[in-house]
């Protein structure tokens, strides 16, 4: 299963240009990547960026947005797998003004200030160990891809704002390799629908520009804020003492428990072409008896998966 999601991550990767994307994919796949063990939402917010051993470098602001996924490890009601993409993540620095080899633009931004904003598609791979008091710490790698590089030079003449883009793309190495850790909160989903925040640092380990020994690494303080999207939006219920009325409708040797009841509901199974024609929900107090494998079941027989009981459920 982990696969088939990772699988997802990187067919999305792929298919997003800009960040803007992130409602498309939260509409189009949020209530289909939920689950029981799977979360997934948007994540963004703000890091400050550097790049060390780069002359004349400070901390740069920048924001960024993407996609989570929080798997569920096995059983455990404490550790999770948080991976995703963070599709608007810009590493780099603010610099001092350097010469262009062009004496009007060197002339008119010399008293300027330069961000260089290197755009990266991240995807971190971080092991999640959620405390019983919501708090969680985590730590793995992150893998970056470059996409576009360029030093932002600004300046105010004459009360004019100025900006010139000088393309650096080709100055830097396509790809970035570091260690990410950080800590966070969750909030039960009763309260602001599970959201989370929590704060990271990321250390790169390898030398992004192409000159091999500049060994100039990226590093980023993240504040972030994650929003849970869709049907699966629900937390863990570990931790909740409420239980929902959703169970699984499976009994012993990868049986269904139930089916349904042919003196209330007509049939003991439903096929394809019943789906859209008729209530199919499997109700344990009303239509649902236990299974019988001695039936003479028919290739197309289908019997939900999930069965609903409002004796089960409380809140």
């Amino acid at each position: 299963m982990v696969k088939k999601y990772i699988t997802t991550i990187f067919v999305l990767l792929c298919c997003v240009q800009m960040a803007q994307s992130q409602v498309l994919i939260s509409l189009l796949f949020g209530d289909k990547l939920n689950s029981d063990k799977i979360k997934f939402g948007l994540e963004g917010g703000v890091n400050f960026a550097n790049v060390t051993n780069l002359p004349t470098a400070s901390t740069s602001t920048n924001f960024n947005i993407g996609f989570y996924f929080d798997f569920k490890w096995k059983e455990s009601p404490n550790w999770f797998l948080h991976t995703g993409v963070i599709v608007k993540s810009t590493m780099g620095a603010k610099l001092e003004p350097y010469s262009l080899n062009d004496e009007n633009l060197d002339a008119l931004f010399v008293d300027g200030e330069v961000i260089r904003k290197l755009n990266y598609w991240n995807v971190p791979f971080l092991p999640r160990y959620k405390f019983d008091n919501h708090i969680f710490i985590e730590a793995g790698p992150m893998f970056g891809i470059l996409y576009k590089g360029s030093d932002v030079f600004t300046n105010e003449v004459d009360g004019d704002d100025l900006e010139y883009k000088n393309n650096i793309r080709k100055e830097h190495t396509r790809f970035d390799i570091g260690l990410e850790a950080g800590i966070g909160y969750q909030f039960k989903k009763k309260i602001m629908n599970g959201m989370n925040f929590g704060a990271r640092y990321y250390q790169g380990l390898l030398n992004s520009s192409i000159i091999q020994d500049a060994n100039q690494k990226n590093t980023s303080y993240y504040i972030y804020v994650g929003l849970p999207i869709g049907a699966g939006v629900l937390e863990y219920r570990n931790s909740d003492a409420g239980k929902n009325p959703f169970g699984a409708n499976k009994g012993k040797n990868h049986q269904p428990k139930y089916m349904f009841d042919e003196k209330k509901f007509g049939k003991k199974s439903v096929r394809i072409e019943d789906i859209r024609s008729m209530p199919t929900t499997l109700i344990r107090e009303q239509n649902a008896v236990p299974f019988d494998p001695t039936v003479d079941w028919k290739e197309g027989d289908l019997i939900p998966k999930y069965v609903v009981s409002k004796e089960d459920s409380k809140g």
